[in-house]
């Protein structure tokens, strides 16, 4: 079992003892090619919630600061942990992850580029509508529903494949088809909204 195997376990263990996990639509990710995998974003759990309960390795950005930091600097990259600055376009770091799709990887990206202080889904920054037009990944839309409060239960759906091939055809730009991923993100907290108590 290797470093990034060890770490889904870890993961999974403490997830499924601490919340009432239930996981949908994992039968929507292809088993081979580019995946790019769009979540909100309500928590620092998030990341590896998102990747821990499906078979292939994900991605992630993470921001710089973090790779400044002696453990976490030679850990993260093994986790499959990759530095972006924040504040601005990253070229860097865009075209690190245009690489890892087109090496038929799998992308996990939050596209709000910070965590929600009120639960609900923000605006999507344009870099999740770059990522989908500058490459063949298949774009998936993910919702994490519920709260990170232990013994509460908390929901990761993966939601079907987004054709945006006629986006592509018209050449429409990064910002409107990051819109067109948001809505689809939103459309799955919708549908999975769990009743209040």
């Amino acid at each position: 079992m290797g470093l990034y195997e060890l770490g889904q376990f870890v993961c999974r263990t403490y997830l499924s003892t601490m919340y009432k996990v239930e996981i949908e639509g994992k039968e929507n990710i292809p088993d081979e090619g580019g995946v790019l995998l769009c979540c909100n974003h309500i928590s620092n759990l998030d990341p590896p919630f998102l990747g821990a309960y499906i078979k292939r390795p994900t991605r992630y950005m993470a921001k710089q600061e973090l790779f400044e930091k002696p453990i976490l600097k030679q850990l993260l990259p093994k986790l499959g942990a990759f530095p972006v600055k924040r504040g601005g376009a990253d070229k860097q770091t865009l075209r690190k992850g245009i690489s890892y799709l087109n090496d038929n990887e799998i992308l996990g990206l939050f596209p709000e580029g910070t965590r929600s202080k009120d639960g609900k889904l923000g605006k999507g920054l344009a870099g999740a509508g770059f990522f989908a037009l500058k490459t063949d990944a298949v774009v998936i839309p993910c919702a994490i529903i519920g709260e990170y409060k232990r013994g509460k239960p908390l929901k990761l759906v993966y939601g079907e494949p987004i054709d945006l091939s006629k986006e592509k055809e018209n050449k429409v730009n990064s910002a409107d088809v990051t819109l067109i991923i948001m809505t689809a993100i939103q459309n799955l907290l919708d549908q999975h909204k769990q009743p209040q108590d």
